[in-house]
């Protein structure tokens, strides 16, 4: 629903003194999303207004970027591109719309044809809070919001004044400042209609909006049933029968949102059956689906229902239906379900069918779905953000075009274009278009669409003696899934205290706490013990989410002795990132490319130790080209890591636990490059290593411990072609870290494998430096081998 939304649902007509042409706004432009003028005299405008009014905003768009070819446009004509950009979320050229029209608006031309306004000022800032709030911009959408307020107070426009105050109140909801939001709402609440009774469609929907985003899901049963305007029964009744809407028009993005927001409103106040029935002849009707943003939460809410009355099957296709929706949608945009206060938590939908595949002792359709929701939360994770989007490496030209044209097609999918009313489906080009782009360049798409490795193929990947352990985390509540080649088990664990027992752990090790400690144990029994029937002694491949990714594993203890001593470990973001990662080489050791202690331009950042670490590992090898100080640059990494097969880099990092892809490296900078080699920026660089070390880097716990910064860095490097990573959870002692290093590639050298080499490498230390702080850091993420 559109800010404006709902003004043609009020009755007004007026002729402009000029004479040009008159306006009217009817009930029975049910369909449209504003209302518009309508033409009293034949002139050009005629015709574009008619497309406004009639709904038909693609062919107004394309009517008014036809005229601004030919000559430049006034404001009238601005307006309404602005505004079929607007109705059809075209936001790419929006903003740049807004912005010329603002300036013509502040140049003096004022008159606008659409709105019944004499000054188009206000729909600059209602069209501007509109998008941002659909963006998920809040802060900046208040802004907007607020000075269209203010001036429509001054210029008493009712209707347009309800609904501003309503993306006021939105916008402070939905960036969690309840308070002032609910101070907006009851400001529109005492709004007075006075004798223009017109306008009480327009307030009871602004005001059930601002209340949805308050969870004042009453006042919203409240303020849509004192709407006379719409009745939902009727209006089903009328759409199933077919008696209602016809051939093309605006209906899904018009009434279909008030429709889920009043059954969403009785159900969460505990009128079951009503809002069941409601959301069941909702999805009933195929059209439905053009909304993909309220389809699957419909979907979801029917999904829940059919789970609480123990109808599994039931609940699994509805949950199935709406992470389809989900799946194919761009991560950037929120779309509807912002309007009208409502956001879902997407990875809701994904926890809910783990925890239906557990009820259903169904461990592979679990992890089918823990690794989905993982994949989504990468495409979420890579998504622009504040419009830059992250630029992947592409191997061919073909990929570039295939990615390109999945792009496209996801544009396309996202633009609300009239929905024709005689045939349902059939629009969005995405999974052919995602079909193309994994023929061409699989891991590329990896990265932009969700795909899942199936189960079976996936068995191929876990060594005869390794056992898979993967864990979802979703608020309170814990999984974990245990897969050998013989052996599956899902388990829901105790999530009560994870964060707060991590945190206190790794407290506890970097003090030099006495090690076993009670923690260590506890944290054993909680994530380890209850899977060992299948792990055994053989190899784990561990797959943490959330705060799991700050958890030093190796230190995990049973009474007896470590994690670490029973079991090689290796890590991934996820199970099917294994599928991407190159075959590995039949040499044991290749050529090594090292740096040690960039010039950082501050005597603080110096590591000294860095420096003879990377000389002594390259006389070690025997191949290793060695970069110091100034020479250990970005510059030469990006000049020079291609050829080497094992890139070391002994400096300092510095990891963005607020976006994960501006997480950093800190080389030496020069006239080329500033030395920040970023998560973003891995994601334009290929590679041809079988190995990168992070010696000197660290991690500091975030106050959320999302784990975002740590899969960034690691899936970063992987994309960017190396099949292991080696990195640290925290800043290990130079002396310590050195003997570990050294330690490592001797036993590389003579052909361990990479987990291998590591765990005895920390074994060794630990014998000297029995304290988990000194060795527990290091952990492995890639094949292993």
């Amino acid at each position: 629903m559109g800010i404006l939304a709902f003004r043609e649902q009020e009755t007004i007509d007026r002729k402009q003194s000029s004479g040009r042409f008159c306006l009217s706004r009817s009930l029975a432009a049910l369909a449209a999303a504003l209302a518009l003028a309508a033409p009293c005299a034949a002139d050009e405008s005629g015709e574009w207004v008619n497309l406004a009014a009639s709904g038909r905003y693609d062919l107004l768009e394309k009517t008014m970027e036809q005229i601004a070819a030919a000559r430049k446009l006034d404001t009238a004509e601005r307006h309404a591109l602005c505004f079929a950009y607007s109705r059809v979320k075209r936001y790419s050229r929006l903003f740049d719309c807004l912005d010329t029209l603002e300036a013509g608006i502040r140049n003096g031309d004022t008159e606008t044809l659409l709105f019944g306004l004499d000054d188009a000022t206000p729909v600059v800032n209602i069209m501007r809070a509109d998008a941002l709030i659909e963006l998920g911009q809040y802060r900046e959408a208040q802004k907007e919001a607020a000075q269209a307020v203010a001036w429509l107070e001054k210029n008493d426009i009712p209707d347009m004044l309800f609904n501003a105050l309503a993306a006021q109140s939105l916008s402070h909801a939905l960036a969690g400042d309840l308070v002032r939001a609910g101070e907006i709402a009851r400001k529109l609440a005492e709004q007075s209609l006075g004798f223009l009774s017109d306008h009480g469609s327009a307030k009871a929907f602004a005001l059930a909006r601002a209340r949805m985003g308050l969870k004042d899901y009453a006042g919203v049963v409240e303020a849509l049933r004192d709407d006379r305007a719409f009745a939902v029964k009727v209006f089903l009744d009328r759409l199933v029968s077919a008696s209602f809407f016809t051939g093309v028009n605006n209906w899904a993005w018009v009434e279909l949102p008030r429709a889920f927001m009043l059954n969403k409103a009785l159900l969460e106040i505990g009128q079951k059956d009503e809002a069941r029935e409601g959301f069941e002849r909702l999805a009933a009707i195929a059209q439905v689906r053009e909304n993909g943003d309220i389809y699957w939460l419909l979907e979801n809410e029917l999904g829940q229902l059919a789970e609480h009355d123990q109808h599994f099957d039931e609940a699994l296709a509805h949950y199935r239906a709406a992470l389809e929706i989900i799946e194919h949608q761009r991560a950037s945009i929120n779309t509807e379900a912002s309007k009208i206060g409502f956001i879902g938590d997407k990875q809701a939908v994904y926890a809910r069918i783990v925890d239906l595949a557990r009820r259903m002792d169904r461990p592979e359709l679990a992890f089918e779905f823990i690794e989905r929701a993982k994949s989504r939360a990468l495409v979420d994770l890579l998504a622009s953000r504040g419009g830059k989007q992250v630029a992947l490496a592409a191997p061919t030209a073909t990929a570039r075009a295939a990615l390109q044209a999945f792009h496209q097609a996801q544009v396309d999918d996202a633009l609300q274009l009239p929905v024709d009313m005689n045939r349902a489906g059939g629009r969005s080009l995405i999974s052919d278009r995602a079909s193309a782009l994994r023929e061409q360049a699989p891991a590329l798409a990896s990265l932009v669409t969700v795909g899942v490795m199936p189960l079976d193929e996936l068995q191929r990947f876990i060594g005869e003696d390794e056992v898979l352990l993967e864990y979802f985390a979703f608020g309170k509540t814990l999984y974990g899934v245990a897969f050998s080649r013989q052996e599956r088990l899902l388990l829901r664990l105790d999530n009560d205290t994870l964060e707060r027992d991590i945190r206190a752990f790794r407290a506890e090790i970097e003090n030099l706490a006495a090690y076993p400690s009670d923690l260590s144990q506890r944290l054993y029994r909680q994530l380890i013990a209850p899977f060992d029937s299948v792990l055994g002694e053989r190899e784990l491949l561990i797959v943490p989410h959330g705060p799991l990714h700050y958890l030093p594993f190796a230190a995990l203890h049973d009474g007896k002795t470590s994690l670490l001593a029973r079991h090689d470990l290796r890590f991934l973001p996820s199970v099917s990132t294994q599928k991407y990662l190159r075959a590995p080489r039949q040499s044991a050791i290749g050529s090594v490319l090292l740096f040690g202690n960039p010039d950082l331009g501050k005597s603080e950042y110096d590591l000294p130790s860095a420096e003879d670490e990377a000389r002594l590992i390259a006389d070690l090898v025997g191949n290793g080209q060695v970069l110091t100080r100034q020479d250990a640059s970005e510059t030469a990494f990006r000049r020079e890591a291609r050829a080497h097969s094992h890139i070391h880099i002994a400096s300092h990092g510095e990891f963005n636990a607020d976006n994960a892809l501006d997480s950093r490296l800190l080389l030496a900078a020069d006239q080329e490059n500033d030395g920040i080699l970023t998560v973003r920026e891995l994601y334009e660089t290929t590679l041809d290593a079988e190995l990168v070390t992070l010696s000197a880097c660290e991690t500091g716990l975030s106050q959320t411990m999302s784990g975002d910064d740590l899969v960034g860095l690691t899936r970063g490097f992987m994309y960017a072609g190396s099949s292991n990573i080696v990195a640290s959870l925290w800043q290990v002692d130079d002396e310590a870290t050195s003997l570990l290093m050294q330690d490592f590639y001797r036993h590389l050298k003579v052909g361990a494998s990479k987990k291998a080499a590591l765990r005895k490498a920390q074994i060794t230390l630990l014998r000297k430096y029995p304290e988990p702080v000194f060795w527990a850091a290091f952990y492995l993420t890639g094949n292993g081998v």
